[in-house]
């Protein structure tokens, strides 16, 4: 059974940081690419951060460069995202994604957690 479940999500004061992390189950995991989303209430989904299959290559939107760090233990099929100085318009729920390189087979995503970063 194919599972991602991200963790971490919580309160936390302008400023302040966080943690997630999204555990991968039933699939190769260091054979996709893993994308952080989040949307905002009533908003679109935008794209966060995403990492390579071997971590060597990280790419941001320019909303949290700077801020988040995205890395992947592939030995724990885990990848994580470091949210520091957060800011009130990082609120949203963050999902994750495993993204396949190879023709015919199936992306997934986890059923997010929530982050709002308020005083």
């Amino acid at each position: 059974q194919v599972q991602l479940v991200e963790s971490g999500g919580g309160l936390v004061q302008p400023g302040g940081s966080l943690r997630l992390s999204c555990a991968a189950s039933g699939f190769t995991f260091s054979d996709y690419i893993i994308n952080w989303y989040r949307q905002a209430l009533g908003k679109e989904r935008e794209l966060v951060a995403d990492i390579t299959r071997s971590g060597s290559i990280t790419n941001y939107a320019d909303s949290v460069k700077g801020r988040f760090t995205i890395s992947r233990d592939n030995a724990k099929n885990t990848v994580y995202l470091q949210m520091n100085n957060l800011k009130s318009e990082d609120t949203a729920v963050y999902y994750c994604k495993a993204t396949t390189v190879y023709i015919g087979r199936s992306n997934y995503w986890g059923q997010g957690t929530q982050v709002t970063v308020s005083s």
